[in-house]
């Protein structure tokens, strides 16, 4: 049995390359590769410079125009404080405190002729020894059956010692000068001189009766207070306040009392 041999492929030899062709080659072997998005980055181009009107600020507000609006909201501002300030004085001083004058030499030595005076209005009670500020247009004198009738008086505000309210009784030794409030002899050392006239207003002893106060200058020889006609008893409502403090003059400043 004839066994036939297997056929073998026979592969032909390269054809021999020309020299162009060879040349050709090895340009293409040494010439630069593309760039591939695998291994190379292409560089961005440069971002174009921005105009010169996009990247200038505005234009700030001139600083004469803001200095001018700052000066006049802090000028308003304080006007309208010095206002405020001025009302709430007036409030204080009309319904709390008020200013009054030592007009003469009633109250020597505790106060003076020219005293610049604040006195209180914040008082409904007061006590013996304050000194006050008292309407005089109406004098309070006794009938024949101890009721006091109004009567006039010397038509100005004055200012005096209280003595006694409503209640008390008062009493003068002329002799020795000696003011006595119900029965006890008081001690004085404000006065100048001592109570040696008696002004023909009332007979002693004298019971205050209520709803009046029994008043007396600290200066008893020139005073012109309870004792006298023109003054008399004084009305609780005729009573204008409390001198608190003195504010002229300069060298006198101070509480008073």
């Amino acid at each position: 049995m004839d066994h036939s041999e297997d056929p073998v492929k026979q592969t032909a030899d390269p054809k021999p390359l020309s020299k162009d062709e060879k040349l050709e080659a090895i340009l293409a072997e040494t010439a630069p590769k593309a760039p591939t998005a695998e291994n190379d980055t292409v560089e961005a181009a440069p971002a174009e410079p921005q105009s010169a009107e996009t990247e200038q600020p505005a234009d700030p507000e001139p600083a004469d125009s803001y200095n001018m609006k700052d000066f006049l909201g802090d000028t308003m501002d304080l006007i309208e404080t010095v206002f405020l300030s001025l009302f709430c004085v007036m409030l204080v001083f009309t319904f709390l405190f008020c200013t009054a004058n030592v007009d003469g030499d009633s109250m020597v030595p505790t106060l003076e002729d020219g005293d610049r005076l604040i006195v209180s209005r914040l008082q409904k009670h007061y006590d013996d020894g304050d000194i006050l500020i008292l309407n005089s247009k109406t004098a309070y004198l006794m009938d024949e059956s101890g009721q006091p009738q109004p009567h006039q008086g010397l038509g100005k505000e004055i200012v005096k010692r209280l003595i006694a309210t409503s209640g008390q009784q008062v009493d003068f030794n002329f002799e020795t000068g000696i003011v006595y409030v119900d029965g006890q002899a008081l001690d004085e050392p404000y006065v100048n001189t001592l109570t040696f006239l008696d002004r023909g207003a009332f007979s002693y002893p004298l019971t205050v009766p209520e709803g009046y106060v029994f008043v007396l200058g600290d200066n008893r020889s020139i005073s012109r207070d309870s004792r006298d006609p023109l003054v008399g008893l004084v009305s609780e409502q005729d009573v204008v306040g409390k001198v608190v403090f003195r504010i002229l003059p300069f060298n006198k400043i101070g509480k008073v009392s």
